[in-house]
């Protein structure tokens, strides 16, 4: 059985994507912007520049709402992906998932150069919200405009519903996979930070101790170095504080980038995954409503037939039902169009796959040079101490027996 689609070369059902296409259709940055309004409200607005329109415009959150909102509707049939919450613990959080969520938009081979998409990225006026929704008003969704809606039961599988099936479920076991590899990494880069407080920490107790301006008392030999030893420890928190930077610069790649780009994957991951439950609660529902309704209909039309009653009424039921099969030829026309969708967008999941080799090299290049800055301190460290306290002290035998 295959997992994926695989459809004709000539078949309009094709996205012909790379990953690296994709990643070159646009980069957006999104930084924050704190401005005061009024006395006591503070408002934040972001500053979206697009690499692709080569512009910057400001937006806040509730823009970024708006155009979600205005997004579901054009492309209910896509992958659309989530917004953070407005109330997040940090606005740091939010400015990287507002980021990671414009950056999807804009690399979608059928929303980037949407008229809605553009102004979004690019409308520099005060009233974006008012310009996006007439926008979307004048186009409708993409069912009215997309050349194919009305086509696609012809470019469908026969097997389409197994494809779609044994896909989900293969992309359900990727979602899963890298829930773990996120959370995995996360607690590595935490474990960076954390060991670059303790590092500096360390170094800061030993100044301390150096700082112990307080007389040796005479009972102590005269052999001792302690006064000596302590002069030196004065000078050693430089270097602890040079691993701590060290330290807490691993733990900011490990975070920037290896996390963010599996933040980037899996918030995709899930824009799939409701994807597929729109299509099974959406388009299949109300289609099957309409069904049901139709033969209600059609019920009440025999019995209406079988005990005739007033011209009128059985007219206007025959009426009905006539706009009823209208209704219910759009939702099947709707429902293949959605399927054909769902087709497209499980190819653009495969496409992003390759990703995998971005994140493992951004983890070993993070890894690499971290060690590498680390070990040359640690190296530095030695040294010095090795100068200070004679190398023969550094190698003495184990303090406990073994």
């Amino acid at each position: 059985m295959r997992h994926w689609m695989q459809p004709t070369q000539e078949s309009p059902l094709t996205v012909p994507q790379t990953l690296g296409k994709l990643l070159a259709r646009d980069t957006v940055q999104v930084e924050l912007i704190p401005e005061k309004k009024g006395l006591f409200l503070k408002h934040v607005e972001y500053q979206i520049t697009s690499q692709h329109f080569k512009i910057s415009v400001y937006r806040r959150y509730s823009d970024f709402d708006v155009f979600h909102e205005l997004l579901l509707q054009r492309f209910a049939y896509r992958m659309v992906p989530a917004l953070p919450p407005k109330r997040m613990d940090f606005i740091e959080g939010r400015r990287r998932a507002l980021g990671r969520f414009i950056n999807l938009v804009a690399r979608h081979p059928f929303f980037s150069e949407d008229e809605l998409v553009k102004t979004f990225l690019t409308f520099n006026g005060s009233d974006v919200q008012v310009k996006m929704r007439d926008a979307c008003k004048k186009m409708g969704d993409e069912f009215m405009t997309n050349t194919m809606a009305t086509l696609a039961k012809d470019y469908l599988p026969a097997d389409i519903q197994a494809q779609f099936s044994s896909s989900r479920e293969l992309i359900r076991n990727i979602h899963n996979s890298f829930h773990k590899l996120r959370d995995r990494a996360e607690k590595m880069a935490e474990r960076s930070k954390e060991n670059a407080t303790d590092l500096l920490m360390f170094g800061r107790e030993l100044s301390t101790l150096g700082s112990d301006g307080s007389p040796i008392p005479s009972l102590a030999s005269s052999q001792s170095t302690w006064g000596i030893l302590r002069q030196s420890l004065k000078g050693l928190s430089v270097e602890f504080a040079l691993l701590a930077d060290k330290g807490a610069q691993q733990g900011r790649r490990e975070e920037d980038d290896v996390v963010e780009k599996l933040n980037l994957f899996l918030d995709l991951l899930q824009s799939y995954r409701d994807l597929c439950e729109r299509h099974e609660k959406g388009v299949l529902h109300e289609h099957q409503r309409a069904l049901q309704k139709y033969g209600m209909m059609k019920r009440q039309m025999m019995s209406a037939t079988v005990q005739p009653k007033e011209q009128v009424s059985v007219e206007q039921l025959e009426s009905r039902i006539v706009q009823q099969e209208n209704a219910i030829q759009t939702m099947e026309l709707r429902n293949y169009f959605s399927l054909f969708c769902l087709h497209q967008e499980t190819q653009l999941i495969f496409t992003y796959l390759p990703i995998t080799s971005h994140i493992l090299g951004a983890f070993v290049n993070s890894q690499v040079q971290g060690h590498q800055e680390m070990g040359a301190v640690w190296n530095d460290l030695q040294q010095k101490l090795g100068c200070l306290f004679g190398v023969d002290e550094m190698q003495s035998p184990p303090l406990t027996p073994k």
